[in-house]
């Protein structure tokens, strides 16, 4: 065990090819969840804004369940929570694919 912590082996021999067969069968084998630390995307991003209003895109997750009439209060408290301050929330609108499913919101904040 000591030759292995240290790596002791010569370059070429059998126990080198077996340790390096077994680190490279660790790395490749082992499945993604394991670690459970993928990075995740953002799920609340600001876009560009115009005319003094400001965009943010909520991911389909968070609101998607949550009744029409208290999207905004929930935007509300999501974006307090990811920006640290109590924001005016003017709509939230559903963003739509070409298959007319709902991919995130949009919601309009203002000044």
């Amino acid at each position: 065990m000591k030759r292995l912590i240290f790596w002791e082996f010569p370059r070429g021999s059998r126990p080198y090819d077996i340790a390096v067969a077994l680190i490279l069968l660790f790395i490749f084998g082992v499945p993604r969840d394991v670690f459970k630390d993928q990075p995740r995307p953002a799920s609340i991003v600001q876009m560009p804004s115009e005319q003094g209003a400001i965009i943010y895109w909520i991911e389909t997750g968070l609101l998607a369940d949550t009744p029409e009439a208290m999207r905004p209060k929930v935007a509300t408290d999501l974006l307090a929570a990811r920006t640290g301050k109590r924001l005016n929330v003017a709509r939230v609108e559903p963003f739509y694919d070409a298959e007319q499913e709902v991919r995130g919101f949009m919601v309009i904040v203002k000044q």
